[in-house]
């Protein structure tokens, strides 16, 4: 089935925000880059916030389904799986495309807690933090919200810290430390 319109830009405006950023990619760049009108556009969106919205909630399905089809294909356990995340996350560092993560530099953009863009960011965050609290659960390791949370702070750390380019391999030194939390998690308490 060919795409919508509407679905032919979100698509493209998603790879022109990943590129550029949102505030720096304007309406005009948009329209250059994805050969679709302005006129076009907001007969599908209201305003570019609402396109940035819809961006979002593409970039989230595609990234948690492939992240959580990837662990399951790395490994065949909850506690596998968690540590495995820090091996898809080095699949997508070395991506000649990576740029970072999308909802960091969408929050960072919209700093106002409240603003819509910005608490897309946060649920994409805490929908992560659920998956991996959900697996630690599985696996039967003590205190498995504190666990997802921590995994989460060490992955969205390799996430900025290969973006910056500030180590040689950030997610395998977060997977170090992830092993050490894991096993702190698994003794009994």
């Amino acid at each position: 089935m060919r795409p919508s319109k509407r679905d032919e830009l979100v698509h493209k405006a998603l790879q022109a925000f990943y590129r550029n950023g949102f505030h720096a990619t304007g309406m005009d760049m948009l329209a250059a880059e994805t050969g679709i009108s302005k006129t076009s556009m907001y007969k599908h969106f209201r305003s570019k916030e609402d396109l940035i919205l819809a961006v979002l909630r593409l970039r989230d399905d595609i990234f948690r389904n492939r992240v959580y089809r990837r662990i399951e294909e790395l490994a065949d356990n909850p506690r596998d799986q968690l540590i495995a995340m820090f091996d898809e996350l080095q699949e997508w560092f070395d991506d000649p495309d990576f740029r970072g993560c999308m909802f960091i530099k969408a929050s960072s953009e919209y700093q106002d807690r409240d603003h819509p863009i910005h608490k897309q960011s946060a649920d994409h965050k805490r929908m992560l933090e659920t998956h991996f609290a959900n697996l630690a659960k599985a696996a039967g390791l003590a205190h498995p919200d504190q666990l997802a949370r921590q995994l989460l702070l060490l992955a969205e750390g390799a996430i900025v810290t290969a973006h910056m380019k500030h180590t040689e391999s950030p997610a395998q030194d977060a997977k170090q430390a992830a092993l050490a939390l894991v096993s702190v998690h698994e003794a009994p308490s």
